[in-house]
């Protein structure tokens, strides 16, 4: 029997992806989306043109009730537990801290941080009951360690989430789940050419790389935490930013 995966956010962008990487492997993918239905549509087919299995729905993430529903149903169509949990659904919102609004800086938490956690907890209960050792991997942001202006909900919500990752690699670990985060460079997708036509070269000017990154390179790292040759690596993050997060700040020029 195929291993069986689940992707949240898997309709675009890296979770998109990811969903592909994941079928290329072997696996059965479920992921969730939020009103993207044909896009949804569209990522299922390309898994059957990989040769694999994969079924998105609609659900919101940080919602117990559709999370629960939206396991119940996959896990029926998989005919077992999930193996692996990415969570991988987040939003952005560009404010000042004396600027942002409530609503915003609920959105924002809600969807990144309390979704990961409402996930990671259902998933895990699931993968517990059926005596899976699964792996769980939590996308977070060059955020996890430094401030960025005019993101202060999306800071907040990504340090949480590898806080969140250590706990529960920490409470996880005695039945066998390991839990880690993975911290994305600049990452060209479609969203973020959306959001400054420049963005590979800015960000690619001041990467050490000297490019951004792609989805495919976010992929790899990914799928090595879900692998038996990460059987002994749990709570930590690890960084695919080209080194832009490593270098530190060096006023002088050459």
């Amino acid at each position: 029997m195929a291993k069986f995966a689940i992707i949240t956010g898997g309709s675009s962008g890296i979770g998109r992806h990811l969903v592909s990487a994941f079928i290329k492997q072997g696996y059965d993918v479920a992921f969730t989306h939020l009103g993207q239905p044909e896009a949804s549509t569209a990522v299922e087919a390309d898994a059957v043109a990989l040769g694999g299995r994969a079924i998105g729905r609609e659900c919101e993430v940080a919602g117990s009730a559709a999370i629960e529903a939206f396991l119940d149903e996959t896990i029926a169509w998989a005919g077992q537990a999930p193996d692996v949990l990415i969570n991988n659904a987040g939003i952005q919102t560009w404010a000042s801290l004396l600027e942002l609004s409530e609503e915003r800086w609920d959105a924002v938490i809600s969807t990144n941080l309390k979704g990961t956690f409402l996930n990671t907890q259902r998933v895990a209960r699931r993968m517990v009951a059926a005596g899976k050792r699964g792996s769980i991997v939590n996308l977070g942001s060059g955020c996890n360690k430094l401030a960025f202006p005019k993101l202060v909900d999306y800071t907040a919500s990504k340090g949480g989430i590898e806080q969140l990752t250590k706990v529960s690699a920490c409470e996880l670990g005695p039945q066998g789940i390991r839990v880690n985060c993975i911290a994305p460079g600049a990452i060209e997708t479609a969203r973020t050419q959306a959001e400054a036509p420049d963005y590979a070269k800015t960000w690619g000017d001041v990467t050490p790389l000297r490019r951004v990154g792609t989805p495919e390179d976010i992929a790899g790292p990914v799928l090595f935490l879900c692998s038996e040759q990460a059987s002994f690596v749990t709570g930590q993050t690890i960084w695919v930013d080209g080194g832009v997060f490593t270098q530190a700040f060096w006023p002088y020029r050459d």
